[in-house]
């Protein structure tokens, strides 16, 4: 008895759930297939190769941190925290499972579910800040509250929150890891959401640095000049169409001066990197 309680203190220490009753928490052997996942757990993306990496440690030394359910009824459980070792459990072949039984309503088991991944760190940066944003809206947190539960910094919280200002198309990207959350703070200094999804795309074809990316944005944010760079407005849509598809191949930034059917195309690029790419891609080109 005195093992179970000083687990479950030890997971309302961990989890920042000592409101609960830990005292009511049983710690069990539990069949699982009678567990359920939770369809509001936080994270959506579970690594492959990290959960089979997972599942090969369990084969070896078993599951060393039981995970935490709540009892539904006919004898099944809801998961509230340890879906990853959940189904790395199954892939080892584990029949059973150690679990922590918790007598939580699903909204507190909800709150707990999000927290424990936020202290894990290991979600993508939308799932993360979706999981700050969750927090304030459904539980009535400050972001303050917010940053002392899961002990970060209250800036920290939100810098994040302010990544699902982003265009869905950019918060995919985040998702994918093709974009930084560090690419994603230079992109939200752009108000324009063309502009930032402009900017994203660029990004990654170029496969920017973050202080790329910051260049990139400063340019926009300083204002647009036309695509011949004088400050003039470039009418041809025949050129504008052109210099668009020209900057989607390249990844770069890309100007024409054009006039009575002579001109020059300028190919931009913000460090020696970038150039010696744009310099092995176009003797690649055939033209």
């Amino acid at each position: 008895m005195g093992q179970r309680k000083a687990l479950g203190r030890g997971l309302n220490a961990l989890l920042g759930t000592s409101d609960l009753d830990g005292d009511a928490d049983q710690l069990r052997e539990i069949d699982i297939d009678r567990i359920l996942p939770n369809s509001h757990q936080p994270r959506k993306n579970f690594d492959e190769a990290s959960l089979n990496e997972l599942a090969n440690s369990i084969r070896e030394h078993g599951v060393v941190q039981p995970i935490v359910v709540r009892a539904l009824e006919d004898g099944f459980f809801q998961l509230v925290a340890g879906e990853r070792r959940w189904r790395a459990a199954q892939r080892a072949g584990l029949l059973r499972i150690p679990a922590v039984i918790r007598e939580a309503s699903e909204h507190a088991s909800l709150e707990i579910a999000l927290i424990e991944n936020l202290q894990r760190e290991d979600l993508n940066p939308i799932e993360e800040a979706q999981a700050y944003e969750r927090l304030i809206t459904e539980f009535g947190m400050t972001q303050e509250e917010v940053a002392r539960r899961v002990g970060k910094n209250r800036t920290t919280v939100s810098n994040m929150l302010r990544l699902l200002r982003l265009p869905p198309e950019v918060q995919q990207w985040l998702r994918e890891n093709r974009l930084t959350t560090g690419h994603a703070k230079a992109l939200l200094s752009l108000s324009d959401l063309n502009a930032i999804l402009d900017s994203a795309r660029r990004i990654i074809q170029g496969e920017f640095s973050v202080r790329q990316a910051e260049m990139l944005v400063s340019r926009h944010s300083k204002g647009a000049t036309d695509a011949s760079g004088n400050g003039s407005t470039v009418v041809d849509p025949n050129v504008k169409a052109a210099i668009h598809v020209l900057e989607q191949v390249l990844g770069t930034k890309v100007t024409v001066q054009e006039s009575g059917g002579k001109g020059k195309i300028e190919i931009h690029f913000f460090s020696f990197e970038e150039m010696n790419r744009l310099y092995e891609g176009l003797l690649n080109t055939k033209f």
